[in-house]
């Protein structure tokens, strides 16, 4: 497996519903609850991320 430097993502809530990203892998966006440090990991293209946050941000007031 990868070695992903996850980074908490600025979508994440202050209540304690984190998610952590990384992107420091080629051609990868790596997921993470950060609850679960050793849980899954839901890898991603960086268009399927991308327009997943494209969406998020079309969502907010």
């Amino acid at each position: 497996m990868p070695h992903f430097e996850f980074v908490r993502s600025s979508y994440s809530s202050g209540n304690g519903e984190c998610v952590e990203v990384a992107r420091n892998i080629p051609r990868t966006v790596a997921v993470r609850d950060s609850k679960r440090l050793g849980g899954p990991v839901l890898t991603l293209a960086p268009a399927a991320w991308d327009a997943f946050t494209a969406h998020l941000r079309r969502r907010q007031p």
